[in-house]
């Protein structure tokens, strides 16, 4: 097989593979707080989320002092939901509704989460 039929042929399996968009939660298990948070792409977002906390760039500073004193060994990640995203008109608008869904839901404020109380 040459370059280019190998080149045409991954790019067609590339485009194969599936996006899959959703919401997932960071718990911390030494206190049971989660942080919910949904993306419009859920590939390798385990990997992309500890390495931002490894380096001191999360955005939710709770949640980045918390990693700094307890250390990766005491977090964990799991996939509350997921949505195929080429199945999705509006991404953004299906995003926003299925974390709301799961921030109602698991009501992660205070000492039971890192998100903030949405505003009244």
């Amino acid at each position: 097989m040459d370059q280019k039929s190998r080149r045409k042929e991954l790019l067609e399996e590339y485009k194969q593979l599936k996006t899959y968009m959703g919401v997932i939660q960071v718990i911390n298990n030494a206190s049971d707080k989660i942080y919910i948070v949904a993306y419009p792409n859920l590939k390798n977002r385990w990997l992309t989320i500890s390495a931002q906390l490894i380096e001191g760039k999360h955005a939710n500073s709770q949640l980045q002092k918390d990693w700094k004193e307890l250390g990766p060994e005491a977090f964990s990640y799991e996939v509350l939901e997921e949505k195929e995203a080429n199945e999705v008109t509006d991404m953004r608008w299906e995003l926003k509704q299925m974390e709301k869904s799961w921030l109602e839901k698991l009501q992660p404020y205070g000492d039971r989460g890192y998100n903030k109380p949405p505003k009244e």
